[in-house]
């Protein structure tokens, strides 16, 4: 099967790969912002939106339960746009919901819902645009690193911004639009895919058929157990770290920069998690490994004084960063094609999604409920202790296929699991 590339007219085949890369990263660092600059100022947005501190919780909740529900928007939106349309489209929307949402009060919780629902369109297309391009560990690894720097920037420099202006928390929040604007001129201008071109006589030894639905393939159901569990964490530690760092004698400042510090440290885990797990070998320790890191290094968070906080955060930020890329590696090598490495994506961050939605609100009721965090953090411990079995089961078993030519390939090419 040849492929012809689309996008970048007037561009060699090396600077449109590059032009491809570089903007893949630019929308992966838009896809986090929106959350953490939030969470970097929870406690001021009572006072700045009239917001009831009763929906605190709510609000840490809605752009992940946006996630949970809007996964089929982007595959649906690239069969009709181009992914790398869709993207574009994505990132616009999200523009107007940060601009929507600092400026208008009443607007805060649609505009964070609309937020969501705009960052999940655009994530679940990553995985296919890299997959189509044949990218390797590293694509995965630089995209993964973009989101964590994203999130590092959004929780870092909103307090800063503030400051610079003039004290206007909404305008430090508006400001992420003008980034989410550029991710979408550069994977417009890439064209954000390859388009197959059959040959004559079709892929060697294609034969029509069905494929199964991914809902009956168990591979697909591991890989997104694996996906929600870590991101479930991911977002109840972004949603209440500052606020239990308060709690402990941090001023909301340094609060906020270990927020930060947690997405910085685990940058180079993120770039490197998707590279060491194209090696099987790595691979069989990694995918299990991990959950059990992320639930030592809660309890470490837990119970260490507050002049090691630096250290502890710096620990968890590398292996929940080292999870995600994980996950969204696991995406690329357990599927058989582009087209099921969409579908694949869609379901794991979907149905993930949905699942992680009950990390922020389960996280900030229990501590509502006990007043305390310990049971809070015990709970989040026990659920990486979960996350490593599921771990264990999505590096093993058959490849995910969701196209009938995908599933012909996969069975001339005879893959084996990970042992």
């Amino acid at each position: 099967m040849r492929e012809k590339r689309r996008g970048g007219a007037g561009l060699g085949p090396r600077a449109v790969t590059g032009l491809m890369l570089l903007a893949l990263v630019m929308v992966s660092i838009n896809l986090r912002p929106a959350i953490t600059t939030v969470a970097g100022v929870m406690n001021q947005m009572p006072g700045v939106f009239g917001l009831d501190p009763a929906l605190l919780p709510l609000l840490g909740t809605l752009p992940v339960l946006a996630f949970g529900i809007s996964g089929p928007i982007g595959p649906w939106l690239a069969r009709r746009l181009g992914t790398g349309r869709a993207v574009a489209v994505a990132l616009m929307v999200l523009a107007a919901a940060l601009i929507v949402r600092a400026t208008v009060p009443a607007l805060l919780l649609p505009g964070t819902f609309l937020a969501g629902m705009a960052i999940m369109t655009a994530s679940v297309l990553v995985p296919q645009i890299v997959k189509a391009n044949r990218g390797t560990g590293w694509w995965t690894g630089l995209c993964t690193m973009g989101f964590g720097l994203g999130a590092a920037l959004g929780a870092g420099l909103v307090q800063p911004l503030e400051r610079a202006f003039g004290g206007n928390l909404p305008s430090a929040l508006a400001v992420w639009a003008v980034p989410a604007l550029l991710g979408a001129f550069l994977i417009h201008r890439s064209g954000g895919r390859t388009t197959p071109v059959p040959t004559a006589g079709g892929a060697a030894g294609q034969v029509p058929g069905t494929a199964s639905p991914l809902r009956k393939q168990r591979t697909a159901w591991a890989v997104t157990a694996f996906f929600g569990l870590q991101a479930m964490l991911y977002f109840a530690i972004t949603s209440w770290l500052a606020v239990y760092l308060v709690s402990r004698g941090l001023s909301p400042s340094d609060a906020a920069g270990l927020l930060a510090w947690f997405s910085l440290a685990g940058l180079p885990a993120s770039l490197l998690a998707p590279v060491l797990a194209g090696r099987p070998r790595i691979l069989r320790i990694m995918a299990p490994g991990l959950g059990i890191s992320v639930a030592l290094a809660l309890v470490g968070v837990l119970v260490a004084p507050v002049e090691l906080q630096f250290l502890m955060v710096g620990i968890l930020g590398v292996v929940q960063s080292a999870g995600f890329g994980l996950a969204m590696a696991l995406v690329v090598i357990r599927s058989a094609g582009p087209q099921s490495a969409g579908r694949l994506s869609a379901m794991s961050q979907g149905f993930g999604f949905a699942l992680a939605s009950l990390g922020p609100l389960g996280a900030g009721l229990l501590h509502t409920m006990t007043g305390r965090w310990e049971v809070t953090f015990w709970v989040l411990a026990a659920e990486a202790v979960v996350l490593a079995g599921a771990g264990f089961l999505a590096i093993r078993g058959p490849l995910v296929s969701a196209e009938p030519a995908e599933e012909s390939l996969q069975t001339a090419a005879k893959p084996s699991p990970v042992r």
